[in-house]
């Protein structure tokens, strides 16, 4: 009777002790920190700048899924979407809210609390995100990148791989406001050079096929690609209508390149988003927003699709292959 008793208690102990593991480990999960992830775009073909983005957490000591969840809210290119998204992100009160181009503003106006990491290629003081790029001064700071500032070298990367080109169409997202500056200073750099530019203006499927046509027809002898996230969601069709009207294009980003496309040169995306991930991890451990001055991104790249050149008759001069950080054959 004894012995039984003595069994029984060791299964209520056993019992017990089975319930309450879910217990601990629930109250272990809730006590994890939480990054809010919003951005404008989908995660196709974001994968990289993910793993860029999750390694400046490691950086800082933070994996996701031991240590850390992030709460990834994705718009698929519907701006309309991003305010919805912004408030879910501060009900749920993550620990900080990543956030790029457009979605920063919709944070930044649905909280003066979570701490905001931003990713923009505007100016950020311009646009109300920070006191300034030195001293924040409210709850957000991050990385800018100054699209503008890259025209003159793009031009001078096109002309390098088309040495003929004099007369060079410039295309831009007029609803996207880092344009003004890109435009402002590709006509700029092109007069410096002794180029023709001319601007054409595109926020449509329709329109951007409208300008190509137009391009072509008034045989400009180069095309640049302006900046913003509708272009890089559009990439097929620009890449296809390049490649239809044989017209050598330049764009910023490689996903441009990846998808067909001739050349790009801009910021190194991956890693800006590691220096991101970077600062969310000094923002959990403590850090403050206001005293993490915004940071300019440094790290650019040349990325160059032989098989394209090849396709337009162009031949990459050995100078320009030995800059590339990257070749697609």
């Amino acid at each position: 009777m004894q012995f039984d008793q003595l069994k029984r208690r060791e299964f209520v102990t056993l019992l017990g002790g089975a319930v309450a593991w879910p217990l601990a480990a629930r109250a272990q999960q809730s006590a994890m920190p939480v990054v809010g992830f919003l951005n404008d775009q989908s995660p196709d073909g974001f994968a990289e700048r993910l793993r860029g983005f999750q390694h400046g957490l490691k950086d800082t000591g933070y994996v996701e899924g031991e240590n850390v969840a992030i709460e990834y809210r994705w718009a698929d290119n519907q701006l309309d979407h991003l305010a919805g998204l912004a408030a879910d992100l501060v009900r749920r009160q993550v620990g900080v809210i990543v956030a790029n181009g457009p979605a920063a503003e919709f944070v930044k106006a649905a909280t003066t609390t979570i701490p905001i990491v931003f990713l923009v290629a505007e100016d950020p003081v311009r646009l109300g995100l920070v006191a300034s790029l030195a001293r924040p001064a409210g709850n957000a700071t991050g990385i800018n990148f100054f699209v503008g500032e890259l025209v003159a070298k793009q031009l001078d990367l096109l002309r390098e791989l088309v040495p003929r080109a004099t007369r060079i169409a410039v295309l831009v997202n007029p609803r996207y406001a880092a344009s003004l500056s890109a435009t402002a200073d590709a006509e700029s750099a092109a007069h410096a050079m002794g180029l023709q530019a001319r601007i054409f203006n595109a926020s449509n499927s329709r329109e951007v096929n409208d300008a190509f046509a137009t391009i072509a027809r008034d045989q400009h002898e180069a095309l640049l690609v302006g900046p913003g996230p509708y272009f890089v969601h559009r990439r097929t069709q620009l890449v296809s209508l390049a490649a239809r009207h044989a017209i050598p294009t330049l764009y910023n980003v490689r996903d441009y390149v990846e998808a067909g496309g001739l050349m790009s040169y801009g910021t190194n995306a991956v890693d800006a988003y590691r220096q991101v991930g970077i600062y969310a991890g000094r923002i959990l451990k403590g850090a403050k927003p206001a005293d993490l001055p915004v940071v300019q991104a440094s790290k650019f790249e040349l990325v160059i699709n032989l098989a394209t050149a090849m396709m337009l008759s162009l031949d990459v001069p050995p100078t320009l292959m030995a800059r590339a950080d990257g070749v697609i054959e």
